[in-house]
């Protein structure tokens, strides 16, 4: 049983920061052993990825938000952040946090790997 919630949306000017949290509950498996990643979905829009990070900690990142945004996670805790800096109109949309226990290599951006997602958090930018 995997089960992800997330937190920490909200609404922001052009510019402003926020800062995603998304906590993996999961019996059996330790946390760490999971792929996860950050994705959004705009009105009318697929769901995109946003940056992911592995079990080993290594990080990737769409291209829109390099430089802007930073994925991390917190073992301990059993939580994944997202932290989003200088965010524009076009961040808006809802923002799902995913897991997985295997993608493959250079992947990790892809959403149709991940079986396990939270229920979204809303995040709505005002230019």
């Amino acid at each position: 049983q995997v089960q992800l919630v997330e937190s920490g949306g909200g609404s922001v000017q052009a510019g402003g920061s926020l800062r995603l949290s998304c906590v993996l509950s999961v019996s059996g498996y330790r946390y760490s052993s999971y792929y996860m990643g950050w994705f959004r979905q705009a009105p009318g829009k697929e769901r995109e990825g946003v940056a992911a990070i592995d079990i080993d900690g290594s990080t990737s990142y769409a291209d829109s938000v390099k430089g802007r945004f930073t994925i991390s996670k917190d073992n301990a805790k059993d939580t994944l952040y997202l932290e989003m800096n200088s965010l524009k109109s076009e961040d808006t949309a809802m923002y799902y946090c995913a897991a997985e226990k295997m993608v493959r290599a250079g992947l990790a951006l892809d959403p149709r790997w991940y079986n396990y997602w939270g229920q979204g958090t809303q995040v709505t930018v005002s230019s």
